[in-house]
């Protein structure tokens, strides 16, 4: 499937919802109507970013806190003070006494380290222009209206509306005003047995593959629908009504890489090779895969590996290449197993490239 082109609406007026009490605006990407990073800051190299990265956290000394996420480059992730998950890294920040905290990461997740930290702490994104492609495929104009088709359809129905974590903060607080919650990759599948003991379906949004994957965990995969919010012909609301689970249409444009074909390429060039993805991957991937998880579990099953096991890891390729160097002593090596994949090896071997 290719990637969807989202088009740029310009600055729309502020709109309150029908069916919530904040006002919110559309537009595919939030915050559009910012400045790019200075073009001096993007054509500088990696030593000169790591230098000048270096200069200024002396300068700026315990007044900031850097916050690192995963999929950040190498002179990022060396850098911060802390390294991990958005909502864990957020936490980190609430923790901190830094005034100032700079968040390595995308929008949504600077808005989350925003709302937990403290109000004397003010929360920086480096380039306002770093937006998540599948926060934007949801945001919270769209999903209001599709809120008001799918409960009139089921008017005797409760539904219980789930976002993921990788949500903007506008859409998080719709989901709470209609008695929903928000999840994380970890925890989707207690956060849809919460919904279901509070309601009779789970509308989930954005990412449809992490819903597909949490109903097939649950049992469910027979009573899911998909809303489509980007073909106003091909929709039905009744149709979708009689599911269990409604699985809103966006995903994660680089998991979404990954097919069915790569793992079976993968084995069958390297059949000593063990699979773990995370679950934003489409569901035959995570079907094909050894083990299924967020990066933290990702993370985790690289740190156990015995010596000589290879895994091939499906995600965003940064977080391969810091697992490599943060095991220096398994003498790690990366290699690209397909356009898509990375593959680790752990072993007290030379360095193959």
């Amino acid at each position: 499937m290719p990637i969807r082109i989202l088009e740029y609406y310009g600055d729309l007026n502020v709109t309150e919802m029908d069916t919530a009490s904040f006002e919110t605006d559309l537009s595919l990407f939030k915050y559009d109507n910012l400045e790019q990073l200075p073009s001096e800051y993007r054509d500088l190299d990696e030593d000169e970013r790591t230098a000048r990265i270096e200069a200024a956290r002396e300068a700026l000394g315990d007044d900031v806190v850097v916050l690192g996420h995963n999929y950040q480059r190498r002179e990022i992730v060396e850098h911060a003070d802390f390294v991990g998950d958005s909502y864990q890294l957020s936490k980190e920040a609430a923790n901190a006494d830094a005034d100032y905290v700079v968040f390595g990461g995308v929008t949504f997740m600077a808005e989350s380290a925003d709302i937990i930290t403290d109000d004397s702490q003010s929360v920086i994104l480096p380039s306002m222009e770093a937006s998540c492609p599948m926060a934007g495929m949801a945001e919270a104009l769209q999903v209001d209206a599709a809120w008001t088709e799918i409960t009139a359809a089921a008017p005797d129905q409760t539904i219980i509306p789930i976002t993921y974590m990788n949500s903007y903060a506008d859409l998080k607080a719709f989901c709470a005003e209609q008695g929903g919650l928000v999840c994380t990759s970890s925890n989707a599948a207690d956060a849809f047995e919460w919904a279901f003991e509070r309601g009779d379906k789970v509308l989930f949004l954005p990412d449809k593959h992490l819903g597909e994957n949490t109903a097939h965990r649950l049992g469910l995969a027979d009573s899911t629908a998909e809303w489509d919010p980007w073909d106003p012909e091909g929709k039905d609301a009744d149709e979708v009504a009689d599911a269990d689970i409604i699985l809103w249409d966006g995903y994660c444009q680089v998991h979404e890489r990954f097919t069915a074909e790569h793992v079976a390429d993968l084995r069958e060039r390297r059949p000593d090779a063990n699979v773990v993805v995370h679950p934003e991957c489409r569901r035959e991937v995570v079907e094909a895969a050894d083990v299924v998880g967020s990066t933290s579990t990702i993370t985790q099953t690289v740190e156990d590996a015995e010596p000589g096991e290879t895994w091939a890891i499906g995600t965003e390729i940064h977080l391969a290449k810091h697992l490599d160097r943060w095991h220096p002593r398994w003498r790690c090596y990366h290699s690209a197993a397909t356009p898509a994949w990375t593959a680790t090896r752990c072993g007290r071997s030379t360095r193959t490239t």
